[in-house]
């Protein structure tokens, strides 16, 4: 197993110009096109600074039943033509989802062991299931070729958030200082937004707004509930807030970069690791339910000083922004390395 312990990091890879090892000329994402799966995935192979093409599974039942321990669907056998999976094979082949770690052994295979592969998070079918598997800590999967880390991969690099908190946006420019940005999930296997969850979750916003003079940039998921989607409409209608209403690019980036502070629900952990790379203090809203496993998490970054509870009082205290990708894909790479 490998911990990641550099986690202060946001510099994306760069390769060493001195460096004469091979670098991967082709790299594969492969999902079932779940968003957080995928931008996961994309993350890290842009973090690797070479070409790279998303590949999307999409196996029908009965076959998706069985997946990660069956076969693969043969419409999308490797053999045929159109297959996702179809020759020439990468280098190296990125996959997160329970039904792409069948894929990714299969690609392993067909290549004839000549295809890198890296699952992100745990595969379900222990550790053979790639060359190099990467798990957030909150998961209890480790081995030799086990990277850990706090938090997820994500796109948002350290680079990208600075040049877009230096570039002008005039929409964010002009809403008044603190600029907070409010990331909003939504129901899920393990979370519910009720009806006193909505009211909650507004009303404190809501004091936010009267104590702070805030600028407030929200922005929901498409697991938003109506009812807590209504409610954040009219709040921003309110008090001149930005409220992306799903059309278009998603602004989250911009968000993040222009904050002063976040705001978070806690259903999603790829959302809050993707605020912890700005170094702004998180306030997590935990809807009801929850999951032994998230709360790990979000107990790992409230010792770190990184989350704060949300309602409660507005901090602005600061952190070394945790952003594990380049560290992920440094790891990857030299496993690929050291391999060639």
């Amino acid at each position: 197993m490998r911990t990641i312990q550099k986690d202060n990091q946001t510099e994306s890879i760069v390769s060493d110009p001195k460096n004469d090892r091979p670098l991967p000329r082709l790299v594969w994402v492969l999902t079932d096109g779940k968003a957080g799966d995928e931008a996961q995935c994309v993350g890290v192979a842009e973090a690797l600074g070479v070409p790279y093409s998303v590949r999307r599974i999409a196996p029908r039942a009965p076959f998706s039943w069985f997946l990660p321990h069956g076969p693969i669907d043969p419409k999308e056998s490797e053999r045929l033509p159109g297959s996702p999976i179809a020759p020439p094979f990468p280098d190296v082949a990125i996959a997160s989802g329970r039904r792409a770690a069948a894929y990714l052994k299969r690609i392993k295979t067909a290549s004839g062991g000549q295809t890198f592969t890296v699952f992100l998070k745990d595969p379900r079918i222990g550790q053979d299931a790639a060359d190099v598997i990467w798990v957030p800590e909150h998961d209890q999967l480790r081995g030799a070729n086990v990277l850990v880390s706090p938090t997820s991969p994500h796109r948002f690099s350290g680079e990208k958030l600075q040049d877009l908190r230096a570039g002008a946006d005039p929409d964010i420019d002009a809403l008044p200082c603190p600029r907070i940005a409010v990331l909003v999930g939504g129901n899920s296997r393990h979370h519910r937004f009720e009806k006193d969850d909505v009211a909650e979750f507004t009303r404190g916003l809501s004091e936010w707004n009267k104590d702070q003079s805030a600028g407030f940039m929200i922005t929901a998921s498409r697991r938003t509930p109506e009812g807590l989607k209504s409610a954040l409409k009219s709040f921003a209608q309110e008090c001149g807030a930005i409220f992306w209403d799903g059309t278009g690019g998603n602004p989250m980036e911009r968000f993040l970069a222009k904050a002063d502070a976040i705001v978070a629900t806690a259903d999603s952990t790829n959302m809050i690791g993707e605020a912890a790379a700005t170094g702004k203090p998180i306030h997590v809203f935990r809807p009801s339910g929850g999951h032994a496993k998230i709360e790990r998490f979000l107990a790992n970054l409230e010792k770190k000083g990184v989350i704060h509870p949300f309602p409660g009082p507005f901090k602005t205290t600061t952190y070394e922004p945790i952003d594990a990708t380049p560290w992920i894909a440094q790891d990857i790479l030299r496993a690929f390395q050291d391999r060639t």
